[in-house]
């Protein structure tokens, strides 16, 4: 088991909520602590791929830590230094624009926010219908963007949803790892 704390975030892509919890067992499995952060809309949103509550619960008993859920919970990443690595899976269109233009309003935008003050590594799983549309600017924004890392990721169904965009959630472990030593994996986009 690795010796390192990951902050591994949830935003509102809600379908991609089963991979994401399946990756978030696998970062369970290999580091030392694993803080398990909610946005607000993860934290209040049920919907047909479960309840808020239960997805809070899963990320309890996989990670043995509460969820971080405020952004006074989350705040003290940066100045104590709590993380070596964030991860933001699934990161949302709305989570890749705020980030890429500095807002920190919700708890898992002030958790980026405050991690990457100590220059360290946060790593995006992308999971949003307007990659290939008006979120590409923000996702162009973000690669061009010191210790900012992602997950590889490709069109998800080009036929029905040509604009969307999501990672894959098998390669977050590998893709960790490298951004852990400040590397992206590559390849990024993936067919």
């Amino acid at each position: 088991m690795e010796n390192k704390t990951i902050g591994f975030a949830f935003c509102g892509s809600f379908c991609t909520y089963q991979k994401a919890m399946g990756a978030l067992e696998a970062v369970a499995e290999t580091y030392h602590r694993v803080i398990p952060i909610f946005s607000r809309a993860s934290q209040e949103t049920d919907s047909r791929f479960g309840t808020a509550r239960e997805h809070m619960e899963r990320a309890r008993e996989i990670c043995g830590e509460q969820p971080l859920k405020t952004i006074e919970e989350v705040e003290p990443i940066g100045p104590k230094k709590l993380l070596d690595v964030l991860v933001i899976a699934p990161c949302t269109g709305n989570t890749l624009a705020k980030l890429a233009h500095g807002i920190a309003d919700g708890p898992v935008t002030m958790a980026a926010k405050s991690h990457l003050r100590n220059g360290r590594p946060v790593l995006l799983a992308v999971s949003t219908n307007d990659g290939l549309a008006a979120a590409a600017e923000n996702i162009g924004k973000l690669l061009a963007r010191k210790n900012i890392y992602f997950v590889p990721f490709g069109q998800d169904d080009p036929e029905k949803k040509p604009a969307s965009l999501v990672a894959d959630f098998n390669r977050l472990p590998q893709a960790l790892a490298a951004a852990a030593e400040g590397r992206q994996l590559q390849p990024l986009l993936i067919s």
